[in-house]
């Protein structure tokens, strides 16, 4: 089992957890059910920690923590925080009067929110975190892959399963720890990582942020945040992402499609749905990728992977070589099965560009005759504040069938302002065709009755959604995807 040596300048908050290591200590996870806490749970296991978690429910992500050896408890009245529990670690979902929280305040035991613990964790290795409003889990995997099949071995902590890392997380005998670096909560600031990348700003958040100008300004700190000798990776292209360097010029390196930019791709074209691309370095030419993962997006992504591993040390030729085997993570494009000609596909889409660019690579990547497009809202407060945006963002699918929202963190306020009715209303007002449909039940049962071969059925969501991409398949007659 690999162990994880406390960095020798650790924070007050490593300070107060060990002076050591990890081993043998008893940590409490709530949440542990959410990918990156999940991931979290790996890591701390396989550093010799002595893990246990809870969650609202049942799920395969508790099972499979549960094999591999976590103690799980599926409550939260309190009961779930064991006896001997010395540190607890909260997801950012879980609010502060949740009862096993308040429990452990009750017996004096130390509460992390999971970005605090990451950071804590980071100081055993140089960090690498992965920022941006999207993209932060494929770029997180596809980084990690690289580092990996070129032989720096890293540790690794991803907010989604990839199949071949063997997971969401990992413990490797690199000195590297690549993980996501979430803008929710400003939790980023809390990592102060060797290496980073800025793939995107957006607006999203906004039941936590003001408008996009503060989300700039929180982005600009975090790459404040990065030590001294490390470098940040900046999606040049992005307007929002530039003017969160705020005239920084010292340890930023830019990526995208225009020239100017430290490191460019040209030369673009579709092969098996897929890019390949020329890479240039400060306009010198490096080589042509072929990709794997489809979508002009992870052309942007790969840049970054480029970039940052380059400045670990791999060679361009180990480099591009890795970069094109990469597949890519779970519920990202993912193919669920194809059934008497009816093509299913899953991906995490929740924001209005993560949706138009989702559609135009399945497009590019399946040339369907009619595309369903599944989208289950994901949140009130979002969906209510990006309502117009939501709107226009379906203008590549022929149909857009919409479930009730997905709550999460919303407002009776935010409850109240809407509803997936009224999406469906400016969504067909937009020009595209929608209906709501409350439940997934009723969903599946529509698109077993007017899907037909041909058709690419794609579930869009952050939340429930990607049961109904399975659900479906059963339902055709088919079997799912390995």
């Amino acid at each position: 089992m690999t162990s994880l040596a406390l960095h020798p300048a650790c924070s007050s908050v490593a300070e107060s957890i060990n002076q050591a290591d990890f081993r043998g200590r008893r940590i409490h996870m709530v949440g542990v059910g959410g990918s990156g806490m999940s991931g979290l749970a790996g890591v701390l296991l396989r550093g010799g920690a002595r893990v246990s978690g809870s969650d609202a429910r049942m799920s395969i992500t508790l099972a499979r923590l549960a094999d591999e050896g976590v103690r799980v408890f599926v409550q939260g009245d309190g009961h779930g925080l064991p006896a001997d529990a010395e540190m607890v670690v909260a997801s950012a979902a879980i609010p502060a009067d949740h009862p096993e929280l308040r429990a452990a305040d009750e017996r004096g035991i130390r509460v992390l929110r999971y970005a605090e613990m990451l950071g804590v964790v980071m100081k055993f290795k140089r960090g690498v975190a992965i920022s941006g409003t999207h993209g932060k889990s494929t770029t997180t995997a596809w980084l990690s892959f690289v580092l990996r099949e070129t032989g720096l071995d890293p540790s690794f902590v991803v907010g989604a399963a990839v199949e071949q890392l063997g997971g969401s997380s990992g413990v490797g005998g690199g000195e590297h720890f690549v993980v996501e670096a979430c803008e929710f909560n400003r939790s980023f600031l809390n990592m102060n990582p060797t290496f980073a990348a800025v793939l995107n700003v957006e607006a999203d958040h906004l039941d936590y942020y003001q408008d996009l100008d503060e989300i700039v300004g929180a982005f600009h700190d975090f790459l404040n945040s990065i030590r001294p000798d490390g470098l940040a990776v900046v999606n040049g292209d992005d307007p929002a992402a530039r003017r969160a360097l705020n005239g920084r010029e010292s340890g930023i390196e830019t990526f995208g499609l225009s020239a100017g930019n430290t490191w460019q791709a040209e030369d673009l074209a579709l092969s098996g749905g897929c890019y390949a691309f020329n890479v240039l370095r400060q306009g010198q030419m490096l080589g042509r990728v072929a990709l794997k993962i489809a979508g002009r997006h992870n052309v942007m992504n790969a840049l970054a992977v480029i970039a940052l591993a380059s400045r670990l040390g791999v060679p361009w030729g180990p480099l591009s070589r890795a970069l094109g085997e990469f597949r890519g993570a779970r519920r990202r494009l993912e193919q669920r099965g194809v059934v008497r000609g009816v093509r299913v596909v899953d991906d995490y889409a929740h924001h209005p560009s993560e949706i138009r660019a989702t559609l135009a690579a399945a497009r590019e990547r399946y040339t369907p005759q009619r595309v369903w497009a599944v989208f289950e809202p994901h949140q009130y407060s979002r969906t209510r504040r990006l309502a117009d945006d939501f709107a226009t963002a379906f203008e590549a699918a022929d149909c857009v069938l919409l479930p009730d929202i997905y709550a999460a963190r919303d407002t009776a306020e935010d409850r109240a302002a809407i509803n997936s009715g009224q999406l469906a209303t400016r969504i067909r007002a937009a020009g595209t065709q929608a209906v709501h449909i409350a439940d997934h039940a009723g969903i599946i049962e529509y698109l077993a009755k007017h899907a037909r071969s041909g058709d690419l059925v794609l579930t869009m969501g952050a939340g429930g959604i990607g049961k109904v991409a399975d659900e479906l398949v059963q339902r055709l007659g088919g079997d799912l995807s390995a």
